[in-house]
């Protein structure tokens, strides 16, 4: 796998290290099947850290063998918990900025650059991805119409925010937000919690468009309830 990196990738990994030290972090539960290509995809734009959440498969062996650094959790605790391990280890590191991409092949490495840029020219301290401000998006529309928009809609009234997205995992992050940025929710209520982090403590956003690779619609489908039972439950925990 090491050998599909190229000098150039390495010398954009190096030039970009010297301006911003780029941590990326992802989250992985059972998925040995994508993660080395994932990995692969994701090694000229950071330094990056997979965080194991108690897989019962191969992935921390697979992360391990590709040289990047794996943290693990003993027991499945959700991937909230995942990130928050990711992100202390990223800080204590000397981060300046951390990215959260996920394990199963949905988000796109090359849009990296996008996400940061804003964070790198000084802009915002937080920047969101967003799967609705590309027009042609390969959301099936179903997902679309009964899960997503109405969690979007929930979110915003919920939190008094405007954004376009809920529950997108695909984020960046500066080092001032990430000290400001404590998750404690372990499961899918981290991204609500999230939110509502970036507004109580007056930090600085925006969202960039980011393009969604849909895999397997049915799992796409139920994890859409759970955004809206996490969405009240955190509300409802609080």
């Amino acid at each position: 796998m090491k050998s599909l990196l190229t000098a150039s990738t390495k010398n954009l990994n190096q030039n970009q290290q010297n301006m911003n030290k780029v941590f990326i972090v992802i989250p992985c539960y059972n998925e040995a099947k994508l993660l080395a290509k994932v990995i692969v995809s994701v090694l000229p734009y950071g330094t990056v850290v997979v965080v194991d959440d108690g897989s019962a498969d191969q992935s921390a062996i697979i992360a391990k063998n590709l040289g990047v650094k794996v943290l693990q959790h003993l027991v499945n605790r959700g991937m909230g918990a995942a990130l928050e391990t990711g992100d202390r280890y990223a800080y204590l590191q000397g981060a300046d900025i951390v990215v959260h991409f996920d394990a199963d092949g949905q988000h796109m490495a090359d849009e990296i650059p996008k996400l940061i840029r804003p964070i790198i020219d000084g802009k915002v301290e937080v920047v969101l991805g967003s799967r609705f401000l590309l027009p042609n998006n390969s959301i099936p529309w179903l997902k679309k119409l009964f899960i997503l928009k109405p969690a979007i809609l929930f979110q915003n009234l919920l939190l008094g925010v405007k954004l376009t997205d809920a529950h997108n995992g695909f984020r960046a992050l500066s080092r001032v937000a990430l000290e400001k940025i404590k998750i404690t929710q372990d499961e899918f209520a981290h991204a609500t919690e999230i939110i509502e982090l970036i507004k109580a403590n007056n930090l600085t956003y925006q969202e960039v468009p980011v393009t969604i690779k849909y895999h397997e619609f049915g799992q796409g489908f139920l994890s859409g309830f759970k955004i809206i039972k996490d969405l009240i439950f955190s509300k409802i925990n609080k």
